[in-house]
């Protein structure tokens, strides 16, 4: 146990044997009183105090007397307890049972017709994800972390619903078009998602990692990275892809490419316009095990005074009634 105002405990022990001195002297100032005060004599007083009923009435009142002092002196010492703030120490270690899942979007002029759509997919997943860790990288001819991974859903909702705004196109420089044009070329899909692959963090914890990849998989230039060898690295740092693909169905040749690299992965391609999209990402997601991410250790100072106040209660109420009983 740890007091926080420990100082409060002098000021009681003050109280204490102030209040002691003081019942002293008024004592002492009583029997001088009274030995001074003429007084009749009382024949055979020595009889009446051998009397077993007078000498036990006696031990009854120096009991009681004691009694008072003893629950008067505890009393006051546990008030001064209590009033310097009894506090106990916990040591807690945060642990965050969940997946990590990177938001991957393209920003590039192919998808500006779609981002809005996608951006509200996204806030769709969010609703049905819980406890998940979630960041979002957005890319074009190069790639911009917007948040990185994070449990706050607010804040999450938030940046969500700025890039959507930014698509009205309101400022003379865009959001999603602030670091995400640092590059020659366009829509540079394996640049961005060996990006969003090199986002997770506690690498060295075995953890449910995944990607959402939103893109057309319409390239406008060199890349660094190609898409088939991003998708290799996410593999072999345990990072599944799953895709969603607005041309699904309309252009063969660029979704066949999407389908095969999701698979590397052990991921997944939708059509972004599937009705069971968003059902379907959300159970393949979930389908890999929550891993505990272990936080930094706290030590947390709580009150504890309850016990202290359950003594003092006692002691009070017993002090009370014992002065009424002597009639002091």
């Amino acid at each position: 146990m740890a007091l926080a105002n420990w100082w409060m405990l002098l000021i009681a022990a003050a109280i204490i044997l102030t209040a002691i001195a003081i019942g002293l002297i008024l004592g002492l100032r009583r029997s001088a009183r009274h030995n001074s005060a003429p007084s009749a004599p009382i024949a055979r007083a020595e009889r009446l105090r051998e009397l077993g009923s007078f000498q036990q009435a006696v031990r009854r009142r120096t009991a009681a007397l004691v009694g008072v002092l003893a629950l008067g002196v505890v009393a006051a010492s546990v008030g001064g307890v209590v009033a310097a703030r009894p506090m106990s120490s916990e040591t807690i270690q945060p642990v965050n049972t969940s997946r990590d899942i990177m938001l991957c979007l393209d920003v590039s002029g192919s998808m500006s017709d779609v981002d809005v759509e996608v951006l509200a997919v996204f806030e769709e997943l969010l609703s049905g994800l819980e406890g998940e860790r979630i960041g979002l990288t957005i890319f074009n001819s190069s790639p911009v972390q917007v948040f990185p991974l994070t449990d706050d859903y607010d804040f999450i909702r938030t940046h969500l619903e700025s890039i959507r705004s930014s698509f009205d196109y309101m400022e003379e420089i865009p959001e999603h078009w602030v670091g995400t044009l640092n590059g020659p070329g366009a829509s540079l899909i394996g640049d961005g998602l060996a990006s969003c692959a090199m986002r997770f963090d506690h690498l060295d914890d075995e953890r449910s990692r995944s990607i959402i990849l939103a893109t057309d998989n319409e390239v406008a230039g060199a890349s660094i990275v190609s898409l088939e060898e991003a998708a290799a690295y996410a593999a072999s740092v345990g990072v599944r892809v799953f895709a969603l693909n607005p041309v699904q169905g309309v252009n063969t040749q660029i979704s066949d490419e999407l389908i095969a690299a999701t698979e590397v992965t052990g991921g997944q391609t939708y059509g972004l316009r599937d009705t069971t999209t968003v059902a379907d990402v959300i159970r393949d997601v979930q389908e890999q095990d929550a891993t505990q991410l272990r936080g930094q250790a706290q030590v947390v100072w709580t009150d504890t005074p309850n016990l202290w106040i359950a003594v003092l209660l006692v002691a009070g109420l017993g002090f009370v009634v014992l002065l009424w009983r002597v009639r002091l």
